[in-house]
């Protein structure tokens, strides 16, 4: 027994007008403007640099710019008294390795004095990038895919679409923040929309798995009543777990350094969305199916 009394049946209509907006706001701003890509989805040369004393980072930048590089991008790594800076470049399939070798050679000799070492360099082709840029998407699709075949074997074939709408969703709100934001959009922002994928589903389950309690304890009752009730029941729950995964996901966004920033930055927004879809999304959804099925018999 809940000792919550909510009524989120009632502002489900408000909350489907308002995802359709953000999910054409996201999908709009896709199109128009595109995503950052990062060096791993567009191809270019990445060198991990570290300087034996400190250096600002709009120098290093304004170095790097004054020798022609393309569509440069200079991040600090780790604490700010590390003096180490990730720096990513475009360049073509056949001026990799060359475009490597000036900005190594660049860095040594501009910066000689305060004694800096290569610690890494990488390269991915424009063709390879692409490649990986396609299976990244094709893995969210087959997770996707597999997610509903298995909501749809564990509950009924009703809730398996409205698990899916809420992952789409999701996906979607997460992909049009980046592009508003303008961060980048690499292999690790991926793995974070997986991460996501997963948590968001396990939200979803847990109130699908208390409707259909609630349909077995309750069967006079409409379906209106039943997720009602199992919405108030898990409201606790759903809360409280998405309070502590974001106060740790925020933590590693501010405290954790540029190299996870933006996985969990997308992370962060993913908990607060996949919250919010699980109530407001997933269930909706199931409500219309059931309309519409009851509707051709």
């Amino acid at each position: 027994m809940s000792k919550y009394n909510l009524n989120f049946v009632s502002k489900f209509p408000v909350a489907v007008i308002f995802s359709a907006l953000m999910i054409i706001t996201s999908v709009t701003l896709f199109f128009t403007k595109g995503l950052n890509y990062g060096v791993d989805f567009r191809g270019g040369a990445e060198v991990q640099v570290k300087f034996g004393q400190e250096i600002k980072l709009g120098d290093l930048r304004s170095a790097i710019d004054s020798h022609g590089f393309k569509s440069s991008l200079v991040q600090s790594i780790g604490s700010p008294g590390d003096n180490e800076f990730l720096v990513k470049v475009n360049a073509e399939d056949g001026d990799l390795n060359g475009v490597t070798d000036k900005m190594t050679k660049m860095l040594m000799t501009d910066f000689s004095a305060i004694n800096p070492v290569i610690q890494k360099t990488d390269i991915v082709g424009p063709k390879a990038g692409e490649q990986l840029r396609i299976s990244g998407f094709q893995a969210m699709a087959w997770a996707l895919l597999m997610i509903m075949v298995y909501i749809a074997l564990r509950f009924d074939y009703k809730y398996s679409p409205g698990a899916i709408v809420a992952l789409l969703h999701d996906v979607l709100i997460i992909i049009g923040i980046f592009v508003l934001t303008h961060k980048e959009f690499s292999l690790q922002i991926v793995g974070a929309l997986l991460a996501v994928i997963g948590y968001s589903v396990n939200d979803t389950v847990v109130v699908y798995d208390r409707v259909r309690e609630q349909e077995e304890k309750a069967p006079t009752k409409n379906l209106k009543q039943q997720i009602n009730t199992a919405l108030n029941e898990t409201l606790t729950r759903t809360v409280l777990t998405s309070i502590t995964t974001l106060i740790v996901s925020s933590v590693m966004y501010f405290m954790g350094g540029a190299g996870i920033e933006d996985f969990f930055f997308a992370i962060c927004i993913g908990v607060i969305v996949g919250t919010y879809s699980s109530i407001f999304v997933a269930a909706p959804t199931v409500l219309f199916l059931d309309k519409v099925v009851g509707q051709k018999k």
